[in-house]
């Protein structure tokens, strides 16, 4: 994982590897390539640009030939970039490769959070991705300037709109929430949904009665397969496959019930004795993840939607864009930004979200409350976010277990008693159950165990496997029909 490099140690500067975060350069760089290395920096998380050392790592300084004037350097934010952005220059004293005393030059660049940086020359917009500064086209330029919140794209008018397009239930919800009579008109012209006439962005994601008839990729599709991968053409594999795509509010609602009706609920026989319930995955991490996609998409990037994908061992939920501006996968548990700041106050007001972000961190808690897996993010191509929540071993047993107690048949399973229903999990997790690992698992004794097994094998719903009864190495396993 890339990490910021917090001190300014020549030696480490010298062995690091660029990253995200760093770079090194030659004393000999010339003025358009030192400002695009600062633009790019800045329009990322920031960073450090040092000054003085070779891409190989030797330390030269500013004393080989050719190499520029320090100061040069040092002014090159404010003669390079537009606007300039806030650099924190330091001459860093060194022993340079012919042995002389000499200097290199840290150049820490803050993240630019309200605008874009562009080279002042020629206005070319570049930015840091892993060890490379990189130029941006027009429309990645754009999708930037959305990003610094330069310009909103829930702020821009869709004029093939009016108010005809809303939503009555939905705009109703609203008003009770703000506890308001007023129209439908004075209540989304007043909070900005409604300018002369026209919905914006944010007023047809969120109070529109059909939002994809302007913004075509604005849905949420959920898929339930079965196994733990996506098979293709005759394997294909998939058991559920739903779409929403009206208003947001509803968009979440009807995805919530839709995911919440595909998960399994698994039972266990308890240390005490007695048989408990668990979800698959805690209500509130998943449901977090699913509002957090809906709230913090990129809307502004055509062609894609949210997808939530349910296999047998995890659900992911992947949602377009990368992480908003200064928010990275290392600072994300701690660190709010909204690229979508209307879309995210309006669903507070809803009640959907957690604005001051210990949504994040409670998903992490949740998870770890059910003994399950840290949640994992991940940035696909740098152009989505996608959240990955695992099932506990433990509930992977128990969905197999749950599977093929289902194919019993209910009258069958619903005839078991603890004991045996016990049992046949047990053995469905095992593989196979002898008199004594029943005993232990049960907490009863051999007399109780051998005649729940016998039950159910008289049953044909076990197979006893031995020579005699007094078989040391007789064992039971699942029946298997002929």
């Amino acid at each position: 994982m890339q990490q910021p490099i917090t001190w300014n140690d020549p030696d480490l500067f010298s062995k690091e590897k660029e990253n995200l975060y760093f770079d090194r350069k030659s004393a000999r760089l010339n003025a358009k390539e030192t400002a695009r290395h600062i633009c790019a920096f800045a329009n990322a998380s920031g960073g450090k640009l040092v000054i003085g050392i070779e891409d190989n790592g030797e330390i030269t300084g500013f004393k080989r030939d050719g190499a520029r004037d320090i100061e040069e350097f040092e002014q090159a934010p404010i003669v390079g970039c537009d606007p300039s952005p806030v650099v924190h220059a330091m001459r860093v004293p060194v022993k340079n490769a012919k042995g002389q005393d000499d200097q290199i030059l840290v150049l820490e660049v803050a993240s630019s959070t309200g605008r874009v940086i562009a080279r002042r020359s020629d206005k070319a917009v570049f930015l840091r991705q892993r060890d490379s500064s990189v130029e941006l086209d027009r429309e990645q330029v754009l999708a930037l300037e959305y990003d610094k919140n330069q310009r909103r794209y829930e702020d821009e008018v869709q004029e093939r709109s009016s108010v005809e397009d809303v939503d009555p239930e939905v705009v109703a919800r609203y008003k009770a929430e703000l506890g308001t009579e007023a129209s439908d008109e004075q209540v989304l012209r007043s909070r900005g949904f409604l300018q002369d006439g026209h919905l914006t962005n944010a007023g047809v994601l969120l109070f529109s009665e059909n939002p994809t008839r302007f913004i075509p990729w604005a849905r949420v599709r959920v898929i339930r397969f079965d196994g733990n991968k996506m098979e293709t053409g005759r394997r294909l594999n998939i058991v559920k496959d739903r779409t929403f795509d009206g208003p947001l509010p509803k968009q979440i609602e009807g995805a919530k019930g839709f995911i919440s009706s595909q998960l399994r609920e698994f039972q266990y026989l308890g240390d005490d004795g007695r048989f408990k319930i668990i979800p698959e995955y805690p209500e509130f991490a998943w449901f977090e993840g699913l509002v957090n996609a809906v709230t913090h998409r990129d809307y502004a990037m055509s062609g894609d939607h949210i997808r939530v994908m349910m296999y047998g061992d995890r659900l992911e939920i992947t949602s377009p864009g990368g992480l908003p501006n200064m928010v990275t996968l290392e600072n994300m548990r701690y660190t709010r930004w909204s690229r979508n700041p209307i879309i995210a106050r309006t669903l507070v007001e809803f009640g959907w979200v957690r604005e001051l972000n210990e949504g994040v961190q409670r998903i992490y808690d949740e998870m770890a409350s059910f003994f399950l897996n840290e949640p994992t993010y991940s940035e696909p191509n740098g152009m989505s976010v996608r959240l990955v929540l695992e099932n506990s071993i433990t509930s992977r047993v128990l969905r197999q277990a749950d599977a093929v107690a289902e194919s019993l048949g209910a009258g069958v399973y619903g005839d078991l008693s603890e004991y045996e229903l016990a049992a046949v999990q047990y053995t469905y997790g095992k593989g196979r159950v002898t008199v004594r690992g029943l005993a232990e698992h049960l907490g009863r004794s051999s007399k109780v165990a051998r005649a729940t097994l016998r039950s159910l094998a008289d049953r044909r719903i076990l197979d006893w496997h031995g020579t005699s009864a007094t078989d040391p190495s007789q064992y039971y396993d699942l029946h298997r029909a002929e």
